[in-house]
């Protein structure tokens, strides 16, 4: 695990960094906290060190004899700034150093990585734009700040990206492969499709896309250009820069899936299709029947989309396909051997398998896995979060999109 030094700039964001420092001890990180000052008008001193457990300064004169305007950035395995204010981007291109932070920021030689917060204004203004420009140019990570709802009645670009896409882009700074997937074009699915019995009622499953959510936010971390095509996502946010496609039905899926991989180097379907839709919808909600009987629904299998986007790609671009698999086992044979099975009916290069059984996955923050290749490689993901698991699956789409272009 890394060590990893949090700068938090004077905004009103500075509360998400909150959850931010809970992300990386909750995956086993050493987290140092370095507020500004301005820092701690919005969050105070007590809370930074209660959820990193560790002491909170701001000043180079503080604990002098441990030099730690020096020590903090020579130590780093990962410097994060978020959120990082308009002022604080500006010190840091002109190689300011007048408080604890920018000391840091000076002395580090690990990643740095840094997520704008700030007003549409402020952001868009020409020397905030100079100033990521020469950082960026300098090899820092800088974040696009999430357009939406800002301090007060304003709106536009300008947001803190969501605590969770900032942690999927340190997952893959401290990893070393925060741009292996630059210049690449992926999809990714999510969620669970719907098919409607009335217009009230539907069959659906139990998916609520986390897991496809953090996927896209690890490729868009790895410097990919990403697609999600979402189906009925409970995800609270998806992060900024990802074009997101809404649909609805396993038709609707299908239709955006094959469409999009056409221009695909990989696509992940993670998402839940139904297996079945009603061979009818009826047009008015169906009511209980007098006599007590209930209804009669005929199901009819709806197509697999991940075997025809297998089958598609022979007359075109040729994309890494990924394929998920939410297994239980029975009397007939284990998770894995199932599996297997289906491994070899769909035809896709890599088969994530998950055990559901007694409820595990579906909704939770966390996941494991094992991954099948077509090259007999087996990939076992002990249980972690699901920004972990995405990483992993990310890791090996490389591994294989590597192969290809030797």
């Amino acid at each position: 695990m890394g060590e990893i030094v949090l700068g938090v700039s004077g905004g009103v964001a500075a509360y998400k960094a909150a959850q931010l420092v809970r992300l990386f001890t909750e995956a086993g990180h050493g987290v140092t906290v370095v507020p500004t000052d301005a820092a701690l008008e919005f969050v105070g001193r007590a809370t930074w060190e209660a959820l990193s457990g560790r002491p909170v300064q701001t000043g180079v004169f503080e604990t002098i004899h441990e030099v730690p305007h020096v020590r903090l950035g020579q130590n780093a395995d990962l410097v994060v700034v978020a959120p990082a204010t308009a002022n604080t981007l500006a010190k840091a291109a002109a190689g300011l150093a007048d408080d604890l932070l920018t000391n840091a920021l000076l002395t580090a030689r690990c990643p740095v990585l840094m997520a704008p917060a700030m007003h549409t204004e402020m952001w868009e203004h020409a020397a905030t734009q100079a100033n990521v420009a020469t950082l960026r140019g300098r090899g820092v990570t800088v974040l696009d700040p999430a357009v939406g709802r800002l301090t007060g009645a304003d709106s536009g670009p300008g947001r803190l990206p969501e605590p969770e896409q900032i942690h999927a882009a340190a997952l893959a700074l401290l990893a070393g492969h925060a741009h292996d997937l630059a210049g690449r074009r992926v999809v990714v699915t999510a969620g669970g499709t719907r098919e409607f019995l009335d217009p009230v009622r539907f069959l659906g499953n139990r998916s609520s896309g986390l897991q496809g959510v953090a996927l896209a936010e690890a490729a868009l971390a790895r410097g990919a250009s990403v697609t999600l095509i979402g189906a009925n996502l409970s995800v609270p946010a998806v992060p900024a820069g990802v074009e997101v496609v809404e649909v609805v039905t396993t038709e609707e899926l299908r239709q955006a899936s094959l469409a999009h991989a056409a221009e695909a180097d990989a696509v992940v379907m993670a998402a839940a299709p139904a297996d079945f839709r009603p061979v009818r919808c009826a047009d008015v909600k169906i009511k209980k029947r007098a006599d007590g009987h209930a209804p009669v629904i005929e199901l009819v299998e709806n197509p697999d989309v991940l075997v025809e986007l297998v089958a598609a790609r022979a007359e075109g671009r040729a994309p890494v396909i990924v394929g998920f698999a939410a297994e239980t086992g029975d009397e007939r044979g284990s998770v894995l051997d199932h599996a297997r099975a289906k491994f070899a009916r769909k035809g896709c290069d890599l088969l994530v398998v998950n055990d559901v059984s007694e409820g595990k996955v579906f909704g939770r923050a966390e996941n494991e896995a094992v991954i099948l290749s077509t090259d007999g490689a087996l990939h076992d993901v002990p249980l972690g979060s699901k920004g972990a698991l995405a990483h992993e699956i990310w890791s090996q789409v490389v591994r294989l999109l590597g192969r290809e272009a030797i």
